[in-house]
């Protein structure tokens, strides 16, 4: 039966996390309207069963762990909703964030849209940002540039793009990009996709109304893989055809 909204969530040894973010989905979504594709990237042992939630479709166990994008696209390829949302483990809700989110993409030209995130400690994250350069990154690192590059209040804003933590597009526009590019493992696969949606013309959007928190565990702060990850995902992006003309789109 096809659903309104499928949706993505893969475990790296998480399983905590994710049963607090079912119990959540079941306590504020239709259930009838949407359906979940939990993937493990790294072997570990369930507290439930796959009957044990209703909304719950499939659990894909990998053989090896694969890279943020290879596994949604991996997930996306079994779903039978309308629209696709990607959802990290960590998220939580206190209410549906989707009538709004769907709204939002009621407007034909809006590629992909997330809620407004707020941090475990009610911060407001900054998760809605500009293209990233070579001049931006070293700003950053020198210790400049620290504010938000978008102010937020009640209305819709169009970033640049928004992060992958919690993203909703419709499947039709998903296939239409051939999903996440593969080739970035972890790191700026929510950059390259909200770039070439703006490359095709349709618009990112933040939706306020709609509002999720993050309890972002940082675990990956301070380790050299993720930190080595980070850095071949960003010259990957500088490099690519995807940002020149991203950016060239601007002064045109």
């Amino acid at each position: 039966m096809t659903k309104l909204v499928t949706i993505s969530i893969v475990s790296h040894g998480q399983i905590d996390l994710i049963v607090k973010l079912f119990d959540d989905i079941a306590a504020y979504l239709s259930l009838d309207q949407f359906e979940v594709i939990l993937t493990l990237n790294l072997p570990e042992t369930l507290p439930f069963l796959e009957s044990d939630y209703a909304f719950l479709k499939m659990i894909i166990s990998n053989q090896n762990p694969l890279g943020f994008g290879a596994n949604h696209n991996q997930a996306f390829t079994h779903a039978a909703g309308a629209f696709l949302c990607v959802l990290n483990p960590d998220i939580r809700f206190t209410a549906d964030p989707f009538p709004a989110l769907l709204a939002s993409l009621n407007d034909p030209t809006v590629g992909v849209v997330a809620p407004q995130i707020f941090s475990a400690n009610e911060q407001l994250e900054d998760s809605a940002r500009k293209f990233p350069t070579p001049f931006k990154i070293a700003c950053k690192a020198l210790g400049g540039c620290k504010s938000h590059d978008y102010v937020i209040t009640e209305q819709a804003i169009k970033p640049d793009w928004i992060g992958g933590m919690f993203m909703l597009l419709p499947s039709k526009i998903f296939t239409q990009l051939a999903g996440f590019d593969e080739r970035y493992f972890l790191y700026y696969e929510d950059v390259d996709l909200c770039a070439r949606l703006r490359l095709l013309g349709y618009n990112v959007v933040l939706n306020p109304q709609a509002q999720v928190f993050h309890y972002a565990q940082r675990t990956s702060h301070g380790d050299f893989k993720y930190f080595r990850w980070h850095l071949r995902s960003m010259l990957r992006f500088f490099v690519s055809s995807v940002f020149w003309r991203v950016q060239l789109k601007k002064y045109l």
